[in-house]
């Protein structure tokens, strides 16, 4: 079934913040109620980043949460990928990919990204052969203490 992203909405954030991952999986990604709060504020890195968090639906049905950031004046990566979960009871379908490529569809619309970034705890194997399957390199650094990747559009 083809993922679909929703913009988090007064609609949809308690359906999102209901989902979860497995338990031995927390320590790798917040909570989708702590990304819908720090999607308000933004960070600060080489200028201000503006955060977008997402739903992932199969249908009608919530199985997932996105967020992304964009500095179109960041030197190293003008959009950012800073949560990607998949509910527990969805994983291994094929989601995670399809919500990452959605997003890196939409960064390969924007001429003005040139670079995307990622990062994930050292020992997160799945998220990085998910990341390095879809072309991410890593620089061989850590970005705010996890394995930074990077992907270059153009």
């Amino acid at each position: 079934m083809t993922i679909s992203l929703h913009p988090v909405s007064a609609e949809n954030w308690r359906a999102l913040i209901s989902l979860k991952v497995r338990e031995d999986q927390t320590h790798f990604v917040a909570s989708n109620l702590y990304s819908i709060a720090e999607a308000q504020f933004g960070f600060e890195d080489e200028g201000h980043w503006e955060m977008f968090p997402f739903g992932a639906y199969a249908g009608e049905e919530p199985v997932g949460f996105l967020m992304y950031c964009l500095n179109f004046t960041h030197s190293r990566f003008q959009a950012f990928i800073a949560r990607l979960m998949v509910d527990e009871k969805f994983q291994g379908k094929g989601y995670g990919r399809d919500i990452m490529s959605q997003a890196l569809d939409r960064f390969r619309a924007d001429e003005r990204i040139r670079n995307v970034g990622i990062s994930y705890e050292p020992e997160n194997e799945s998220a990085r052969k998910l990341y390095a399957s879809l072309g991410f390199e890593e620089p061989g650094e850590m970005y705010d203490g996890e394995t930074l990747a990077v992907l270059n559009l153009r």
